[in-house]
């Protein structure tokens, strides 16, 4: 059976470039590895209200977010079981603001430390954002078997723009949330795809471009109780979204490629006058907005925002 999980994580180092670390206690899948304290988003909550809570009941303190630091995702067979479990992970940067250190009591993890990275055995994903080497995902036995379907949902999308300054975006199909309305190019990350993966796959399926990842931008979520699915049934339909700026350097037209039932009706390249005129969802109306301050950025000489 393979399974789907959000977790945020903060990244929190200290003046001797010391990384605080929690140890899996023998209530979690992976005892005995040490962690970026964190852990699942749950239904209809911000990742970065998670991050906060997660790290306060794990360690005890207080922190506020600083940056996002990256965003990755792994699959792991949970022990003992036929489970993969795939989990989309974001890692922020966070700092102290309160709290004093504690361990936590009766949880997935029982101990807190400041760590030199190399010291101890770390689980994958925090290795890799340590800069150490990584564990590979595992592979499921059947990889074409379909995962349990929840009601979250994570997706990769992309503020993508062509040499000209246009702005690329898809029309969404009858039947999905948001039907008719023009968003940015992308979509769900398939089971142990990573977002910047899934975002080029999506890109050419939705509009046949090629783009180029420059730069992580941030994260968003949606979360609707009463939107309605493919099938027209409601469903509590919690979106978490990271977005990515994309140049596609050799524009062509754009063509939706994928078959036929899928999330996207159409698809275009647009100036910003005119897309700013169209029927936009909130996250497409934010990217416009950030393109407009990217702009006022450039004129001004001053850094490029990210």
């Amino acid at each position: 059976m393979k399974v789907r999980r959000i977790g945020a994580y903060g990244l929190c180092r200290d003046a001797a470039g010391r990384t605080l670390l929690a140890h899996n206690s023998s209530l979690s899948a992976f005892p005995g590895l040490w962690t970026l304290p964190g852990g699942g988003v749950e239904q209809g909550e911000d990742p970065d209200d998670t991050v906060v809570r997660e790290f306060a009941e794990e360690t005890g303190l207080h922190v506020r977010i600083t940056g996002l630091h990256s965003v990755t995702a792994d699959v792991f067979r949970l022990p003992h079981t036929d489970t993969w479990e795939h989990t989309d992970r974001i890692i922020y940067d966070v700092e102290i603001i309160g709290g004093e250190p504690r361990d936590e009591a009766a949880g997935t993890t029982d101990r807190v430390a400041w760590v030199t990275p190399g010291e101890l055995p770390l689980m994958p994903f925090t290795a890799g954002v340590l800069g150490l080497p990584v564990t590979p995902s595992d592979v499921p036995a059947d990889p074409a078997e379909p995962p349990v379907r929840g009601n979250q949902r994570f997706g990769a999308y992309g503020i993508v723009t062509d040499p000209g300054g246009r702005i690329l975006l898809t029309q969404i199909a009858e039947g999905y949330p948001g039907a008719g309305l023009w968003h940015l190019p992308g979509g769900g990350t398939d089971h142990g795809e990573l977002p910047e993966v899934a975002l080029a796959r999506e890109l050419v399926e939705e509009t046949g471009q090629h783009g180029r990842v420059i730069r992580l931008l941030g994260t968003s979520h949606r979360h609707d109780p009463a939107a309605l699915g493919p099938e027209g049934v409601p469903v509590d339909w919690h979106v978490v979204r990271v977005l990515f700026r994309v140049s596609v350097d050799r524009p062509t037209e754009p063509v939706v490629t994928e078959e036929a039932g899928g999330s996207t009706a159409a698809a275009g390249w647009f100036d910003q006058v005119t897309a700013g005129d169209l029927d936009l969802t909130e996250v497409a109306r934010s990217a416009l907005r950030r393109l407009a301050e990217e702009g006022a950025h450039r004129g001004s000489g001053l850094p490029d925002l990210g």
